[in-house]
């Protein structure tokens, strides 16, 4: 049982560079086309997505460069690891995507694999790409923030 305070998180893997190296505008939940042996090696954890990103080609949405680790009792049923996945979404929504991703700089980021109701989905993200100098300035506002924080809690004390 969980405790009243925590949010318990039902994300299987998430993307934790996505927030730091990308600006995020909107996101999406879809749904992933997966064969059995994956869905097993996610719900045991085993995949990587820092390098995963997304394309909208041929009227539907692939994912590439998700990295799910073969399935240890999966033998010869087993799957290529980096293969490309189609992404489940309606199609207005795939026009809409294919429409924000054309601009310039724009991109289509996952940012966690997650289940909902038995089933395996993606939270999509369309962001666009930070440079150093952003980065800093991120950093600068979390460290000016916790000063705030730290102050504001030591007169709270007394």
């Amino acid at each position: 049982m969980a405790k009243k305070g925590k949010k318990q998180s039902n994300a299987l893997i998430s993307n934790r560079t996505a927030r730091r190296n990308y600006n995020i505008f909107d996101t999406f939940e879809a749904g992933i086309e997966l064969k059995g042996t994956e869905v097993k090696s996610l719900r045991a954890r085993k995949a990587n997505m820092t390098d995963a990103f997304a394309r909208v080609e041929k009227k539907q949405v692939l994912l590439f460069n998700l990295h799910i680790s073969p399935y240890e009792q999966g033998n010869r049923f087993n799957h290529d690891p980096l293969r490309t996945r189609r992404l489940l979404l309606h199609k207005n929504e795939i026009i809409r995507l294919k429409g924000q991703t054309e601009r310039k700089g724009m991109a289509l980021i996952p940012l966690k694999l997650y289940l909902k109701n038995g089933k395996v989905k993606v939270e999509l993200a369309i962001g666009h790409g930070k440079v150093k100098f952003d980065k800093r300035e991120d950093i600068k506002k979390r460290e000016h923030q916790r000063e705030i924080d730290r102050a504001v809690s030591k007169i709270s004390r007394r």
